[in-house]
């Protein structure tokens, strides 16, 4: 499918148009049309053969013609015309906090700035702090942005990584003589970012078995290849690769080195110093006896079970309290106990389907509760709904609410938290709502007079009796934004005090909260809400992200909102509105 390439292609031209100066709305609908694309469950190629590509929600006439110009020529006129006025390393500035468009095109047109190094220079010399419009402060911000995205840039993020990972393991299981394979490593262990991918499997011809591997469709480089290892690049966006590497074991090696190669290493230490005291050796291999006779190592369930252990969750095996017994294993939160989602957006906003089809996609999953929350009027960008709209809308919601069978729709809002602290819509309006989500997207650092620090902006929010949980509380983006500087243990706190649901954002560029906030939200009482974020349908899918984050921070079923019995969902609801 070439839909995940089109979908890339789209976003660098929302920068470079975002460069140009172009209209904002323009810039977004790019955006938008590589949301629509990257969602899409089926080849673009196919839709252009049926003539069905306008049909997509997100995608008109203008896009479409960008698609049918790539599948025909393999380029899009557009970006290449828009290349040639836009220096190849300024859309990369745009990713550095407090570098928007109009920074990045004054720094290259007043200081020559064509790539972060010409920046990083200009930070040096002394010359940013003085261009007008910076200064010491904005300067230092951008610094310690570079820094951030220069460390976190060859990591990989969970939500791309996984995919990539199943794709490859399912193509592994079908070359003959594969008994069964594994994913290992942090990928395994639901880490939000990932160096590379570790893969397992049973097989006795390795050699065979690592030859068809390496040559596997989607290849790009070929590292090593030998009778038991396998190590191979495949592409991902922004022209970088990541490493694939592949172990074949035997049978009676196998639980071991699964469980050795998932880790993580302190939770692998503390195993290691368990069986020494035993005079037993555990290594990838297996656990061993004093004399050498393997105890265990066919399944990993032996492995633990010899050393006096339950089986640890692989989310779990952090050296944390996995080895102390204050966690009960059986009780973790499972994708299976994830019955509602409270955080959707429809077309009313930004999203890309209507009211019914969301509804449709979450009965189809099982869910017995969904919540509809659509962008309130400061959140432009993204057509959020001015009070008029947002009337109309709740009537909508209710009305498709009457007509949907089998699945509960509650009447929402995902409200902007403004730079004084105060909410987009009036409590009046607030009150209409089933459940508001109040988030932070504009301003998110400490502005000038009148704009309050994050913390200050998220207490307030907790403080109003309408507002029903905070979503992506610390607003960061993976490997492409900071987190706000927020004071968790002040927002736990005060979460608990007036019963405020604290989300976890499943869409995997935030895993929001993450899974140390989770521990403190848990610890405090404060109830989780596990929402996907979603704009279409297939974002759905990426509730099983959160749910990995959650289980990182020993979240249990009875800990989640989402899990809840409908008549819990809604007592749980109803109790910080006082009815």
């Amino acid at each position: 499918m070439i839909n995940a390439e089109v979908a890339r292609l789209f976003e660098r031209i929302a920068d470079l148009l975002e460069l140009s100066g172009e209209n904002p709305f323009r810039v977004n609908s790019y955006r938008q049309g590589a949301r629509a694309v990257e969602g899409l469950s089926e080849d673009l190629a196919v839709l252009v053969d049926e003539n069905r590509l306008e049909s997509v929600k997100g995608i008109g006439k203008s896009l479409a013609q960008h698609i049918r110009e790539f599948i025909a020529e393999g380029r899009i006129p557009l970006l290449d015309q828009l290349r040639e006025r836009v220096p190849p390393g300024l859309p990369k500035l745009l990713e550095i906090p407090g570098m928007g468009p109009k920074k990045v095109i004054k720094v290259h047109e007043e200081l020559g700035v064509a790539d972060i190094e010409g920046l990083k220079a200009a930070i040096a010399d002394g010359r940013l702090e003085h261009l007008a419009g910076f200064g010491k402060t904005s300067v230092k911000k951008i610094a310690d942005g570079i820094a951030f995205l220069e460390s976190s840039g060859t990591r990989t993020p969970l939500g791309v990584a996984l995919p990539i990972a199943e794709s490859l393991t399912e193509q592994v299981g079908a070359i003959a003589g594969v008994k069964r394979v594994e994913i290992a490593g942090s990928l395994r262990r639901g880490e939000e970012t990932i160096g590379d991918v570790d893969i397992l499997c049973e097989a006795v011809d390795g050699e065979r078995v690592v030859g068809a591997f390496v040559a596997l469709p989607g290849v790009r480089r070929v590292l090593a290849s030998g009778a038991t290892k396998g190590s191979v690049t495949v592409a991902l966006p922004e022209d970088r690769e990541l490493q694939v590497d592949l172990r074949v074991v035997p049978r009676e090696s196998f639980g071991a080195a699964l469980q050795y190669f998932t880790g993580s290493k302190a939770h692998n230490v503390r195993l290691r110093e368990r069986a020494g005291k035993k005079k037993w050796k555990l290594n990838e291999y297996g656990l061993f006896d004093a004399k050498d006779k393997a105890l265990a190592g066919e399944d990993e369930e032996g492995i633990y079970k010899a050393l006096g252990l339950p089986w640890v969750p692989p989310p779990l095996r952090q050296d944390r309290d996995e080895f102390e017994g204050k966690i009960d294993f059986d009780d973790l939160l499972q994708l299976a106990d994830i019955r509602a989602d409270l955080h959707m957006h429809t077309i009313a906003s930004d999203g890309r389907n209507t009211i019914e089809e969301m509804a449709a996609a979450a009965k189809a999953l099982g869910y017995h509760t969904i919540a509809i929350c659509d962008h309130s009027k400061s959140s432009v960008i993204a057509n959020g709904l001015t009070v008029e709209r947002m009337k109309k809308h709740l009537k909508d919601i209710r009305a498709v609410a009457k007509r949907v069978e089998g699945v509960r729709i509650l009447a929402g809002c995902e409200c902007d938290i403004l730079p004084d602290g105060s909410l987009d819509y009036p409590d009046d309006l607030l009150a209409e709502c089933d459940w508001v989500v109040a988030s932070i997207h504009l301003a998110q650092g400490r502005g000038g007079t009148g704009k309050l620090s994050a913390t200050e902006r998220t207490l307030a929010a907790i403080e109003n009796r309408w507002v029903s949980c905070i979503g992506h509380p610390t607003g960061r983006l993976i490997n492409r934004r900071e987190a706000m500087d927020v004071d968790m243990p002040a927002v736990v706190a005060a979460a608990a005090k007036t019963h405020t649901c604290l989300e976890i954002n499943a869409a995997w560029q935030r895993l929001d909260l993450k899974a140390d906030h989770v521990r403190m939200a848990l610890a405090a009482g404060v109830t989780l809400s596990i929402n996907t974020d979603a704009h279409s349908t297939q974002d759905f899918l990426q509730m099983r992200y959160g749910v990995l984050t959650a289980q990182r921070g020993a979240a249990r079923k009875r800990d989640v909102i989402n899990a809840m019995t409908p008549a819990g969902l809604l007592k749980r609801v109803s109790g910080k509105r006082g009815g």
